[in-house]
């Protein structure tokens, strides 16, 4: 290992340029030109004003010292003690003496493990002018001054503004990481050297060693150094453009800067304190992996070093550890060790703290810490669950026979803690979720006591609800519980048939009430209620399982509950296709299917679907198996209803179709009436009419129908372009009617006598002879007044037609007659 090159510079009358002034006056034999010139450059001095005409022991013994030191990284770390030595050898005021060591290392252990401040006053600095310009190199280790951790930490106690020290720390770690600079001032440069050996000893050791610092300047902002020192005395001045390049210490003054932005690791290392931090730092290096640069890259390997060695944590000190440790590989077994000292001593961690130590407690290999994080973990996240924490995480199956087997110990002793339904349901769902392996035995006694709480639960809010499905979606041992429990309150309580259609027996299937006919019919009759498109289909399930063929009144309204107890066609439909069509029509028959078939048939028909599925259940009624289960009165509507559809079908003349409907029924019974409504004026304009009946006839349709279907006949025959056969009938038969014989109202008689008018002014000649010679028989003279309009139509077309033969050629073409 190479020594340290000496280098002597001041105002003498001998040294290498060979004539008087400043000059080098010797160095040692290795020392470089470039190492001269960076001296050189370092090497100024100008004392305070006041003191500049120093010339006693005593008075310059009073001028600042600059001990100045700048690392040079592979150019070699240069450290130069400058003292002011008054006269020079002209007598003239202003020489000092630069005293310069240079090593191509760097002050390391193997160099004595020096800081460069604790060469401060060192017996290795000199002032005195060498005989010869050839001075030895230093051997190392360089001797010490009188700066060490605890006299820097007395100095501290004792100094009144020692509570900027953090703030102090905060400045030169910015400076290091923005290559900025701190002034620092105060009344000595021993006060100020103290100042510089509290920032280094607190300095990560790597960081510690590139920064560099001048005790003493008179003017600061002549320095880029990264520590500046210098005195009241020195007036420094700092203009508005070195704000933002200097951060000023003032202790002298007590001022300081406004707000220091301070991090986490320098409050731990103020904590730690100057005179414990060296032992701390050597532990830390235990802990890094060489690339940390910034407070936030070493704050964590400190916090752990510290933790390791017995020193209380903050919270962000934890903090930063636990972020820390999950990228920690280099750290190999240690980091269990980490997990182990935060875990012993921080007992108030979240899970996803404890999480991060167990899974450095499991890289580290230590298998018992583990298992305890684990298990700690299990049971926090448990709990959370349980008492329903909110953001608390939900279960994640466990895949490791031991792990479960823990989970489940901790798992059976919060079932004792748990208060209310829902936490024992969530502990249950954490149960199936996580995948424990509790006894059968105890997950049956605990789904049945679950089970018979919630029933006498009232107002579930629904959260509850939504739990509860869960778990009965996902634990056959809860839903066995469940159809226990209900069946022991309707077997113990009366009053209780609507069970199924409340929380929590809803949950149930008909799987899980398989044996039960009992359970199975109030659960079908829940059913009905909340799917009523499903109530016929499961009558008959309840049929089957009673072992009847027929339904009684009070199963009836059990299933037919709203809007009122009654069915609908389509439910009549099929309930007479399923019962039983071979039993003895003499068999008595239930009154109540008698009195619903009644009601079923004999409902209101609204539109004409509804009276499609009428027709329909009519029709299936007529089964002689099921027309038998009928009351006479309900045979007769079905008979009555089905007879005029027929003759709606087979009719062949409209006045004998009209007079099919002209019964009592119509207007006693819905079905009749509402074949007469939606399908008779349509089913008469179809076919042709007898004019002699119609004409006599037509006032005993009725207000309704008459009205309609005058209005329908002449909206045909003024709209019509050729009057059919059919059409032709009914309005030979209408126009014709008979005014003594037959009553009409005056609006209906305004109706003929329109249609009359009509045809005189529009119908073709041809229709309107037709028309006369069919309405002789009734009516001569209506025949001859419509003859006469034929003729007239006839004449005009024959005197049109000559005036277009009597056209010449060359007149164009001829109009077609009209």
């Amino acid at each position: 290992m190479s020594g340290f090159q000496q280098l002597y510079y001041t105002s003498c009358e001998h040294g290498l340029s060979g004539s008087s002034g400043f000059q080098f006056n010797a160095v040692s034999e290795r020392v470089s030109a470039e190492t001269r010139h960076r001296v050189e450059s370092l090497a100024g001095y100008e004392p305070p004003r006041s003191l500049v005409e120093s010339d006693t022991p005593g008075q310059l013994a009073r001028c600042p010292v600059n001990l100045c030191h700048t690392p040079g990284g592979e150019g070699g770390d240069t450290t130069l003690c400058v003292r002011y030595v008054g006269r020079d050898s002209a007598r003239r005021f202003g020489n000092y003496f630069a005293h310069a060591l240079y090593t191509d290392g760097e002050f390391t252990p193997e160099s004595g493990g020096l800081l460069a401040i604790e060469l401060w006053d060192s017996p290795a600095w000199t002032t005195r002018v060498a005989g010869t310009t050839e001075i030895p190199e230093l051997p190392a280790p360089l001797p010490r001054g009188p700066l060490t951790p605890r006299s820097t930490q007395a100095f501290l106690r004792a100094h009144p503004h020692a509570g900027q020290l953090p703030a102090l720390l905060a400045a030169v770690f910015t400076a290091l990481a923005e290559d900025g600079s701190v002034v620092v001032v105060d009344g000595t440069t021993d006060r100020i050297a103290h100042w510089f050996a509290a920032v280094s000893y607190l300095l990560p050791p790597p960081l510690a060693r590139t920064l560099s610092f001048a005790t003493y300047l008179l003017r600061p902002t002549r320095g880029r150094l990264h520590l500046i020192g210098t005195v009241p005395e020195a007036h420094p001045s700092f203009g508005p453009d070195d704000e933002e390049s200097y951060t000023v210490f003032d202790f002298s003054a007590g001022r300081f800067p406004e707000v220091v932005p301070t991090h986490h690791l320098i409050r731990l290392l103020t904590r730690i304190g100057v005179g414990s931090v060296r032992s701390v730092w050597s532990w830390t290096a235990e802990y890094t992996h060489g690339r940390e640069r910034t407070p936030g890259d070493w704050h964590a390997p400190v916090a752990a070093a510290t933790a390791a060695g017995g020193i209380d944590l903050t919270d962000a000190d934890v903090r930063a550890v636990l972020d820390w440790l999950p990228g920690a590989a280099h750290l190999g077994p240690r980091r269990a060790a980490v997990a182990a000292d935060i875990h012993h001593k921080h007992r108030d961690l979240d899970d996803d703290q404890l999480a991060t130590l167990s899974a450095a407690a499991e890289a580290g290999g230590d298998t018992t810490l583990h298992q305890e994080l684990e298990g700690k973990l299990h049971q926090s996240r448990m709990r959370a669950y349980m008492t329903c924490s909110p953001g608390a995480p939900g279960p994640v199956p466990l895949n490791r026979p031991a792990e479960r087997e823990r989970a489940t110990a901790l798992w059976r002793q919060l079932l004792g803690e748990a208060e209310g339904s829902r936490q024992r349901v969530r502990l249950l769902l954490w149960a199936v979720g996580a995948g424990l392996a509790p006894s059968p035995e105890l997950l049956a006694t605990q789904s049945l006591e679950l089970a018979r709480d919630l029933l006498g639960t009232s107002g579930a809010g629904t959260a509850l609800r939504e739990e509860a499905g869960r778990l009965a979606r996902d634990l056959p041992e809860f839903r066995a519980g469940l159809a226990t429990a209900v069946h022991e309150v309707l077997t113990g309580r009366g009053g209780q048939e609507q069970l199924f259609s409340q929380f929590p027996a809803n949950l149930l299937g008909e799987q899980d009430l398989g044996g039960r006919p009992r359970l199975l019919e109030h659960y079908w009759r829940a059913q009905a209620e909340r799917e009523p498109g499903r109530t016929v289909d499961l009558l008959f399930r309840i049929l089957a399982v009673r072992g009847q063929s027929s339904p009684d009144a009070e199963l009836l309204r059990g299933l037919w509950r709203q809007p009122s107890p009654a069915w609908t066609y389509q439910e009549a439909i099929e309930i007479a296709r399923r019962l039983p069509v071979d039993e003895p029509v003499d068999e008595p028959v239930d009154e109540s299917v008698q009195e619903w078939f009644d009601r079923a048939v004999k409902q209101e028909v609204d539109d004409e679907r509804a009276l499609r599925d009428c027709l329909v259940l009519c029709d299936t009624l007529t089964a002689p198996g099921r027309y038998g289960r009928l009351r006479a009165v309900t045979q007769e509507c079905v008979d009555v209803t089905l007879r005029l559809d027929t003759t709606l079908r087979e009719a062949t003349e409209a006045t004998e179709l009209a007079r099919a409907f002209r019964i009592p029924q119509i207007d006693a019974w819905s079905a009749p009436r509402a074949l007469k409504h939606h399908r008779l004026l349509p089913a008469m304009l179809r076919l042709p009419a007898d004019p002699a009946r119609l004409r006599t006839e037509i006032g005993q349709f009725g207000f309704s129908l008459t009205d309609g279907y005058l209005r329908a006949l002449l909206r045909a025959a003024t709209t019509s372009g050729r009057i059919d056969e059919v059409l032709f009938s009914h309005v030979t038969g209408t126009i014709a009617v008979d005014a003594e014989r037959t009553a009409l109202p005056q609006a209906h008689r305004e109706i003929i006598r329109t249609l009359r008018l009509h045809i005189a002014q529009h119908w073709r000649s041809e229709d309107l002879d037709r028309l006369a010679r069919r309405l002789r028989p009734y009516d001569t003279r209506l025949a001859d007044y419509y003859q006469e309009c034929a003729d007239r139509r006839l004449g005009r077309v024959k005197k049109w037609g000559r005036k277009l033969t009597q056209r010449r050629p060359s007149d164009g073409p001829r109009p077609e007659p009209r």
